[in-house]
């Protein structure tokens, strides 16, 4: 009993230094989230300001929402974009999925090193790809000065090789909950090696493949450094757009294109988080 009361009192002693440390913790992260997130709200506030200056509020107006879709070179940029993206996401997550299932599934030797090089364009500076790539397409002589959608080939390609790591690692940690004994089941009954890649292990990577995609979408729609670095002079994309826009200052049209961008990359995050849910419940609760 002594000791218990004595366990008590200590309790009671530490509580208001633990509610004061909780109020500290609630009033740092309280102060993160404004210090990331209030520019991006005032962004898209002052996109509907009837202002050219930008600068005070003086009403609320959807003209430059109408100018940026007028803009025919923003049209083009953000078209390029899009096109870039798509075709990156497609070959990143085929060579992501690929080498994740290599990484996971086999041994041979150099595997530590293979891992190591998987991982660099994640954490090398974006400024080093981006002069790395820059130099490669001039030495190996790439044209840039072909027709639509020729003409965005480097930059696909630069955006692959960034891009592809991250799918990787997205699915190879999807399949490191797997358990083989199903594939061998597979193959005791019957199943060859394509049905049972195709019936059992595509559908369990499924949600890696999608949210693996999906971030591989979100970061290419993004770039911009290894994009300003690998594009031509006539080729141009919707976040190299916008730089050029803001150069002569950040008007409401400008956060007007900024603000799509950033619910274009809001929306793609939502279908991943939901298109992820259902599986992870089935898992929780079995």
């Amino acid at each position: 009993m002594g000791q218990e009361s004595a366990q008590v009192m200590a309790r009671e002693r530490a509580g208001p230094l633990e509610y004061s440390r909780k109020v500290w913790l609630r009033a740092w992260l309280v102060a993160t989230f404004v210090f990331l997130y209030a520019p991006i709200v005032i962004l898209i506030v002052f996109s509907f300001n009837d202002s050219r200056r930008n600068i005070v509020w003086q009403g609320f107006t959807l003209e430059y929402y109408d100018r940026a879709w007028q803009n025919a070179s923003l049209i083009e940029a953000f078209t390029n974009s899009i096109v870039i993206a798509l075709l990156a996401t497609a070959i990143s997550t085929v060579i992501g999925a690929l080498l994740a299932l290599a990484l996971w599934r086999f041994r041979f030797p150099g595997k530590p090193a293979l891992e190591g090089a998987v991982a660099l364009p994640i954490v090398i500076p974006e400024i080093c790809m981006g002069v790395a790539l820059l130099a490669f397409f001039a030495r190996t002589g790439w044209p840039t000065a072909l027709p639509w959608p020729l003409n965005l080939g480097p930059i696909v390609a630069g955006h692959v090789a960034f891009c592809f790591p991250f799918v990787a690692i997205v699915v190879r940690a999807r399949m490191a909950g797997f358990d083989r004994a199903l594939e061998e089941a597979s193959r005791d009954l019957g199943a060859g090696e394509w049905q049972t890649f195709r019936r059992i292990t595509l559908p369990y990577m499924k949600p890696g493949l999608i949210a693996g995609a999906l971030l591989a979408m979100t970061l290419s729609l993004d770039d911009f450094v290894i994009t300003f670095f690998t594009s031509g002079p006539e080729t141009l994309t919707f976040p190299v757009k916008v730089y050029s826009m803001v150069r002569f200052g950040a008007t409401p049209e400008v956060n007007a294109a900024s603000t799509i961008l950033i619910a274009v990359t809001i929306v793609l995050t939502v279908i991943a988080m939901r298109l992820q849910r259902p599986t992870q419940t089935a898992e929780t609760s079995a």
